[in-house]
């Protein structure tokens, strides 16, 4: 079984981007993400109301990988330190070597490769760091471009489930992508 740990916190550059600590002094950018229908439209949780969801938001962030029960990181251009986005490891699973990826990107900047950057670079950190053995990625089947994504960085399409969450009176189908690390 895996022990994670996230301290010291690691931080994480790619050509363009960094993948940093998300901080209170994010409760805006995060408000922002959360609050978004559009952004939110594909991801099975309530909207954020006011800046103190946004803040309790971060703080289960930090519970979390204090605890090394899973970690995010806020997406940043290198030149510009403001919150674009969060992308990280949730749902750790240590006893099968398993992770769930997941990933939130303010509308202004779909389009740009940010998350197929960001993520091509977590995979690297899952298998390389956290020694896993796979990564899998749960998604709405609407979300096409999630799904470009995944697809892009080399995920397999598991499976369809049908009507397997009841959410806001109505059930909603998951798509699950896996990844299984190179022999």
């Amino acid at each position: 079984m895996l022990n994670f740990n996230f301290a010291p916190f690691p931080v994480i550059k790619t050509e363009r981007l960094v993948l940093r600590r998300i901080t209170d002094e994010d409760v805006n950018e995060v408000f922002e993400l959360r609050s978004n229908a559009e952004t939110m439209r594909y991801i099975p949780r309530p909207l954020a109301k006011t800046t103190e969801d946004a803040l309790i938001h971060i703080a289960t962030i930090e519970e979390k990988i204090i605890l090394n029960e899973g970690i995010n990181w806020g997406i940043t251009l290198k030149d510009n330190s403001k919150l674009l986005g969060i992308i990280g490891y949730y749902r750790m699973q240590p006893e099968n070597y398993r992770a769930e990826i997941g990933y939130i990107l303010l509308p202004e900047f779909h389009g740009r490769g940010i998350i197929t950057e960001t993520v091509k670079r977590l995979i690297t950190y899952g298998f390389n760091d956290l020694k896993l053995h796979s990564i899998e990625a749960i998604i709405d089947p609407e979300n096409s471009a999630s799904e470009k994504v995944l697809q892009k960085c080399g995920f397999v399409k598991e499976g369809h489930l049908r009507e397997c969450q009841f959410y806001e009176g109505k059930f909603i189908d998951k798509v699950i992508y896996s990844l299984l690390r190179n022999k």
